[in-house]
């Protein structure tokens, strides 16, 4: 079997399509489909089908892939050989939300990197829960616990929540800021129900700096983190109530790097951040 094609067959999973899996790889689209099916030749298996438009993995698709993912950690490891014990060193990705990459691990990244001048870090950053896979990162930070899945997960952290509202009465009402009804679950939404203020929203968003922003007008009502807040929390035009309920943070990391010496350099330091962010 050819690596880079069945590293083809994790992308295409991932990507959910052969034009996401080309973007990904950076190969032409062409090349996706015409290797995929010479490993399906190969194997005398039918690897995707075609559901909704989507590329979904047969149940012999889900075996080779188990397969492949304990290759990549081996290829993961032998990358490391011939790099000098001097030190640690490593490439390491990231995902994370946009708010929590900007406004909690950024402005702590340098620090890190400064001490250890051959480590390097990517994030992949998205206003959702990016996908976390051997393909797309190392580690994850996630704002919902995952049901399950093939890597280490622990509590990071807590992400303290206020309710903003004006501070002086508005004619109308504020207008209501929401999640959409996917994020149910999460402790805001569950807040603004028991409010009575969720079947009232007239601003429905995923994005954090939306909402913030609207807050920021003083005419509207919504619910954040602490670690966006600061601006709101100093300005006296808005009434800002602290929340019993928090935000859990949770920390994902591959299966693989648990034992290595770089990756948990990156571990420490992003409880660290959360330590920090914790205090402030």
């Amino acid at each position: 079997m050819n690596w880079d094609d069945l590293r083809i067959i994790a992308a295409v999973r991932d990507a959910g399509s052969y034009a996401g899996a080309s973007r990904r790889l950076r190969i032409d689209e062409t090349t996706v489909g015409r290797r995929l099916q010479r490993v399906e030749r190969a194997l005398g298996a039918k690897l995707f089908e075609a559901v909704d438009g989507v590329r979904r993995p047969t149940a012999q698709c889900d075996m080779v892939l188990s397969h492949v993912e304990t290759v990549a950690g081996h290829v993961a490891e032998i990358e490391k050989i011939g790099v000098s014990s001097a030190g640690i060193a490593g490439r390491f990705r990231i995902a994370s939300t946009n708010a929590v990459a900007e406004e909690i691990l950024a402005a702590r990244a340098a620090a890190l990197l400064a001490a250890h001048p051959r480590l390097a870090l990517r994030f992949l950053t998205s206003s959702e829960n990016v996908k976390f896979s051997r393909w797309q990162a190392d580690f994850a930070v996630r704002l919902r616990k995952p049901d399950k899945g093939d890597f280490t997960i622990s509590k990071l952290g807590e992400l303290r929540l206020y309710l903003f509202e004006p501070a002086i009465e508005i004619g109308a009402g504020p207008v209501i800021c929401a999640y959409p009804d996917e994020l149910g679950s999460m402790p805001e939404t569950l807040v603004l129900k028991a409010r009575g203020m969720q079947e009232r929203a007239r601003l429905v968003t995923d994005n954090v700096r939306v909402i913030r922003a609207l807050i920021a007008t003083h005419q509207a009502a919504g619910i954040l983190p602490d670690c966006i807040s600061a601006e709101l929390l100093a300005d006296r035009r808005l009434r800002a109530t602290l929340l019993p309920r928090r935000r859990d943070v949770w920390l994902l990391v591959q299966n693989h790097l648990r034992r290595d010496p770089a990756a948990r350099v990156v571990i420490d330091w992003l409880r660290g951040c959360f330590a920090e962010q914790a205090k402030v």
